[in-house]
């Protein structure tokens, strides 16, 4: 299953990095490595700097990731990414 963790700027770290955890070791302790991969995707791909300047790399941008089962959209300041049109269509792609 492929799980994307859509990040942006002020997200709360905590938020992102907590489902990442979650799923990449329930696949580690379950045995099966593919059972879960987990994808951090941000806007553009490049560096995002989320809530007291911890800096991230996403792996994938939102215009070119893999096909995704399940999307998270991380907690922050994160109204004006929702009503963004890109962002919006990223939501519906993957319902």
């Amino acid at each position: 299953m492929n799980v994307g963790i859509y990040i942006y700027d002020n997200a709360e770290v905590l938020d992102f990095s907590g489902p990442f955890e979650v799923f990449s070791t329930a696949a580690r302790v379950n045995g099966t490595p593919d059972l879960f991969s987990a994808y951090l995707i941000g806007e553009t791909g490049r560096s995002v700097t989320a809530r007291a300047g911890f800096k991230v790399i996403p792996d994938y941008s939102i215009h070119k990731q893999p096909a995704l089962d399940l999307l998270v959209v991380v907690g922050g300041v994160h109204s004006g990414e929702m009503e963004k049109k890109c962002c919006n269509g990223l939501a519906k792609t993957t319902m």
